[in-house]
């Protein structure tokens, strides 16, 4: 009886959410960090020396090495289909950062690269891989919430300008987060409103406080919060939190439960259950999809409506009307 060779990744993109997926990886039986690329090579030999793994010098380089079964894409935003479609033509599977891409075309060409190379493409939708998520979900199919009522997910956790300048606004980086929950908690959305602001010291002109107003299929409505304006100081504080209430039951799924007095990168605390959703994601991804051939909990298909999401959520604050979204059985591609 030999033993099975390690799953083999590569990264590509060294910046603060690769410090999570190295450590996910190296808690991950059966996986093995084999190599990464950073745009900037002086950081990435660091990271890779960190990671006790090797650099390579081009991500073509990286994605083409036969010692290579999976990559993942930790890149900015804008060149997200780019390496995806790079690494699905070298015939590896792929796991792809949020936002999975910038366009609704962009992920549709994505899912069809993965279709046509016959590889898993999935979107790091790392929430819904918590426990406390997962067993809401499983209360709501069972009928032990009775009928949706609400749904909030709020988000208020301060980022200085410096940091929310590498993002592209909390319409795209946070409430990205936000839509795909809401997708996999409640289901379709019918029309969605939105207002956003920037409140800062003036040097960083995109967006660092959003809302939305979503109504859904079922009836049922959702708030959704984004804010990197300020931290909530109030006693059982809205840091990140999600509410889901039903004509039978709710439940309650909060960041503050789990909390560490030590800074973390960006935030002033370590919010444990953050690291722990990667962990979950990237083990459901080389574990339950590579080996045992399940489905994604979240896929390409639910990010194409998620992206939807965000593009009505932005049309809805430039227009200051109600988007009504697309019919969900309409064709994607």
């Amino acid at each position: 009886m030999t033993d099975t060779p390690p799953t083999r990744i590569a990264l590509l993109g060294t910046g603060d959410v690769s410090d999570l997926h190295a450590e996910a990886i190296r808690e991950c039986p059966g996986a093995e960090l084999h190599g990464v690329w950073n745009r900037t090579a002086e950081k990435g030999r660091a990271k890779a020396e960190t990671f006790g793994c090797g650099y390579s010098e081009s991500a073509e380089a990286l994605v083409q090495d036969p010692g290579v079964d999976a990559v993942f894409v930790l890149t900015n935003m804008e060149t997200h289909l780019h390496y995806a479609t790079m690494a699905l033509a070298a015939g590896k599977h792929v796991l792809v950062e949020k936002p999975t891409a910038s366009s609704v075309e962009e992920i549709q060409a994505m899912q069809a690269a993965a279709d046509a190379a016959g590889k898993v493409c999935m979107p790091v939708h790392n929430y819904i891989y918590e426990g406390g998520l997962e067993r809401t979900r499983t209360l709501i199919d069972a009928g032990k919430l009775g009928d949706l009522v609400s749904i909030y997910v709020m988000y208020n956790i301060h980022h200085p300008e410096a940091v929310a300048a590498r993002y592209p606004g909390v319409i795209r980086q946070i409430l990205t987060h936000h839509s795909y929950i809401l997708l996999y908690l409640a289901g379709q959305p019918r029309s969605v409103s939105a207002m956003k602001a920037t409140i800062n010291d003036g040097s960083v002109p995109q967006e660092n406080l959003a809302m939305a107003t979503l109504e859904m299929e079922s009836g049922a409505l959702a708030h959704l919060c984004a804010s990197f304006a300020s931290d909530d100081h109030a006693g059982d504080p809205w840091t990140c939190l999600i509410k889901v209430i039903g004509t039978k039951g709710a439940t309650r799924f909060s960041y503050r439960d789990w909390v560490e007095n030590t800074p973390a990168v960006v935030h002033s605390q370590t919010y444990s259950v953050y690291p722990d959703s990667i962990k979950n994601t990237v083990r459901y991804f080389l574990r339950d999809c590579l080996q045992q051939g399940a489905r994604p909990l979240s896929s390409l298909a639910d990010a194409i409506t998620c992206q939807r999401m965000i593009e009505a959520c932005e049309a809805a604050v430039a227009e200051r009307r109600t988007i009504d979204l697309p019919d969900h059985d309409q064709p994607t591609l």
